[in-house]
C-alpha cells in the first residue's frame, strides 16, 4: 500500500530566528520510501542538516523576521495489514542487556522513574515480565488517562499525568515509558504519523503522534498507550528519551506557529 504522509507549518517571527527543526522520517523507513520527504521552505532560506545522537535528521535554519511556511509531502509503501507481535517477549536482566539500551533505563526531562518506581512496582510487579508486562502498563495507562487536546501542557510530565490522568499522545507515552524504565525495562519515546487505514469514521484531523519503544525479546518493540491496538500505517519521524529529544522545533528566540495540518493517509 503507498501511504502519502506530510505537513504545512507555518511561524511567525517578529525578528530573524535560529530554529532546529525534527520534520523528516526516519531512515529506518528509507527502503520503504518511493517519495522523499525534502523539507520546503516558504519564502527560501538555507538549510543545513546533522543526525543527532539518537540518529534523527535534524535541519538547522535561521528563520527570517515575518512568516515561513514549511512543508514537505512523501509517499511510504506500508503494508496493508495492521502491526504484529514479534516472535519473542522475554524481559533481560539488566546485566545482560546491549549498552545502547542502558540510556534508555534512566530518568529524564519528562519520564521521573524515582517518583514512578513505587507505584510501578506496586501496580505491575505481580505481572509476567517482559512484553506481557508492557502490555499491561500500556492497558492501564490506556485506562487511566482521558484524552483531550484540552489537556496539551508543554510542561506536564509522566508524573503528572499519573497525578491528573488528563493528557494528549504525548502524555500516555511518557507515563508508558516511566513506567517501564522504573521496572528495569529499557523504553524509548517516539514520533511520527499514524494513519486511520482500516479504521471507521469518523476520523479526527490529522497530528503528528506518539507512541514507544520497548526492548524486549531481543529487539525493540512497538507501543502504544494512547490507541493500545495494532494499526496499519505507522511511520517514525524521530526517537529519543523523551519529547524533550524529538521536538519538531525548537526556536531560540520569539516564534509563533500559527498554522498546522498533518497529512497522513492512502496515496
Amino acid at each position: 500500500m503507498r501511504l502519502r504522509v506530510g505537513y504545512e507549518l507555518t511561524y511567525e517571527c517578529v525578528q530573524p530566528t535560529p530554529m532546529m527543526l525534527m520534520l523528516n522520517t526516519h531512515f529506518s523507513r528509507v527502503q520503504d520510501v518511493l517519495s522523499p520527504d525534502v523539507l520546503m521552505l516558504d519564502p527560501p532560506v538555507p538549510i543545513t542538516q546533522y543526525r543527532d545522537g539518537f540518529g534523527n535528521l535534524c535541519s538547522r535554519i535561521v528563520a527570517p523576521a515575518g512568516r515561513l511556511k514549511m512543508s514537505t509531502t512523501a509517499v511510504i509503501s506500508i503494508s496493508d495489514q495492521p502491526e504484529i507481535r514479534e516472535p519473542y517477549g522475554y524481559q533481560h536482566s539488566v546485566e545482560s542487556l546491549p549498552d545502547e539500551c542502558l540510556v534508555f533505563l534512566l530518568g529524564s526531562r519528562y519520564c521521573e522513574t524515582d517518583l514512578l518506581s513505587e507505584a510501578a512496582w506496586q501496580r505491575f510487579g505481580h505481572t509476567a515480565p517482559g512484553r506481557d508486562r508492557v502490555q499491561a502498563i500500556c492497558d492501564f495507562v490506556h485506562g487511566h488517562i482521558t484524552f483531550g487536546y484540552a489537556f496539551a501542557r508543554p510542561t506536564k510530565t509522566a508524573w503528572q499525568v499519573y497525578q491528573d490522568q488528563q493528557g494528549v499522545c504525548r502524555d500516555f507515552a511518557h507515563l508508558a515509558v516511566g513506567l517501564c524504565r522504573a521496572l528495569n525495562i529499557p523504553a524509548r519515546y517516539c514520533t511520527g504519523y499514524i494513519s486511520d487505514v482500516g479504521l471507521p469514521p469518523p476520523y479526527s484531523p490529522m497530528d503528528f503522534a506518539a507512541w514507544f519503544e520497548a526492548y524486549v525479546g531481543g529487539s525493540w518493540q512497538t507501543f502504544d498507550p494512547r490507541n493500545n491496538a495494532p494499526r496499519t500505517g505507522r511511520v517514525l519521524m524521530a526517537r529519543g528519551r523523551d519529547a524533550a529529544d524529538v521536538a519538531i522545533s525548537n526556536t531560540f528566540g520569539p516564534a509563533k506557529l500559527v498554522e498546522f495540518i498533518v497529512h497522513c493517509a492512502p496515496d
